[in-house]
């Protein structure tokens, strides 16, 4: 049973959450998706933005109601597990952690591409990774405390873009005018929302670590609400300011747009600051990350998904120890073999996916546990559907190749090990 494995310990309030989640929104896109959804929907990103919000927002509201119902590690694992039957949380669970897995590696690679010598990117980023790993095996309470000092970075070196792209008076309004936004149809906008919806997923952090917040009925949905609109506004008032010093063209066709951004001001003397705060982001991605993985990792364990050892918690540090030195792992060798460019379109499929299990399990609730509407649910299982798509082929194919994988060795494990189903299989 669960319940005879090592608790986590209960130290997160709302405000630790509220980072951790904020944290991984931030770092896992501000620097980066709006470059890709310009070069797909131009102007019309900005609409995007709204449908990638709206389709966030219904995800979260199910990951808070299902999280103040089951306050333990694995989020959507567990509750597809719980509501729906193993496969169904089976399902959700691995492709968090191979879709996810996956970002870690891009979020160290991004950091280095910052604040690494040319040549030295990738011994950065392993090094990125063993001492982001290093933190979180020292406990949860030192993640909070490092994610809550890059938030506070980054979000300076946002405001300096923001600071420096209104002080030209925005002269690319054009880009801002609606009659743009359809320019390149609904599928180049649709297309726009899966890429930016990649950034918003960060919330899926709070709910992995059910177990490790106090008072989780009501410090998980406030938290992930919360970390949600702050990211929302923060999305949009970037996205504004640099289509408004920029234009779309000059948005899609620049690697480093809040760069330019700053650069067409002619406030040179920042650029070393958002240099700062991009590396920073990245890092508080993949310390974010890496704490999420690690608890899915440790509930999937403990139904025996993965194998079990994997579900030892540490017990000075009351952390899941052994997934996390195994992620840190498998992150190193992808950081220091694989090319992560896909990366992104590879683990929008996963992400999904994961909420679209999420959503069905809300779903299923009954009335006592429901906090929102199920509308809501149906909504986000819809959309999750129509943005998998929208994603292109290759990243789809190599998704379900990997789907295909874990369901093969799950079902072996079944054949030979029939305990490890957990109850009934559906």
């Amino acid at each position: 049973m669960t319940t005879e494995h090592p608790r986590l310990a209960r130290r997160l309030g709302v405000a630790d959450a509220t980072f951790i989640g904020l944290g991984s929104m931030i770092g896992a896109g501000v620097f980066a998706a709006f470059t890709p959804a310009a070069q797909v929907a131009g102007s019309g990103m900005l609409v995007g933005l709204v449908v990638a919000a709206l389709v966030a927002f219904c995800n979260a509201t199910a990951s808070a109601q299902l999280a103040a119902v089951y306050p333990s590690s694995g989020g959507t694992y567990l509750y597809g597990r719980e509501r729906l039957g193993p496969w169904w949380g089976f399902l959700a669970g691995w492709s968090f952690v191979i879709g996810k897995t996956a970002s870690c590696a891009a979020m160290a690679l991004t950091f280095a591409a910052y604040a690494a010598p040319a040549g030295w990117e990738r011994p950065v980023a392993v090094a990125a990774v063993v001492g982001l790993a290093a933190v979180n095996y020292r406990g949860v309470t030192r993640t909070a405390l490092l994610t809550r000092v890059i938030v506070v970075i980054v979000l300076l070196s946002l405001a300096v873009v923001v600071a420096a792209g209104s002080s030209t008076g925005l002269p690319e309004t054009g880009s801002l005018e609606p009659s743009s936004w359809l320019a390149h149809g609904w599928y180049g906008i649709l297309q726009s929302a899966g890429l930016l919806f990649f950034a918003f997923a960060g919330y899926a952090r709070i709910a992995t670590m059910g177990e490790e917040v106090r008072d989780p009925a009501r410090t998980i949905p406030r938290a992930i609400l919360l970390a949600l609109t702050l990211a929302v506004i923060v999305y949009g008032v970037i996205a504004v300011v640099i289509l408004g010093t920029l234009g779309a063209s000059g948005v899609a066709g620049s690697a480093t747009p809040l760069f330019d951004t700053v650069a067409a001001a002619g406030w040179d003397w920042a650029a070393p600051l958002v240099r700062f705060g991009a590396a920073a982001a990245s890092l508080g991605a993949l310390l974010a990350l890496i704490a999420g993985i690690g608890r899915t990792t440790l509930a999937m364990a403990r139904e025996g998904d993965v194998p079990r050892w994997l579900a030892a918690v540490h017990p000075r540090f009351t952390v899941p120890y052994r997934a996390e030195v195994v992620l840190a792992g498998v992150v190193v060798i992808l950081v220091l073999t694989v090319d992560l460019r896909g990366a992104i379109g590879f683990s929008s499929f996963g992400v999904l996916l994961y909420y679209f299990v999420a959503n069905l399990a809300a779903f299923s609730q009954p009335t006592e546990q429901r906090r929102y509407p199920r509308a809501l649910q149906v909504l986000g299982a819809v959309a999750c559907g129509i943005l998998v798509v929208t994603l292109p082929l290759a990243s789809s194919a190599v998704g379900l190749a990997v789907l295909l994988v874990g369901v093969i060795y799950r079902m072996l494990r079944l054949r030979l090990r029939p305990e490890i189903s957990g109850g009934p299989e559906g």
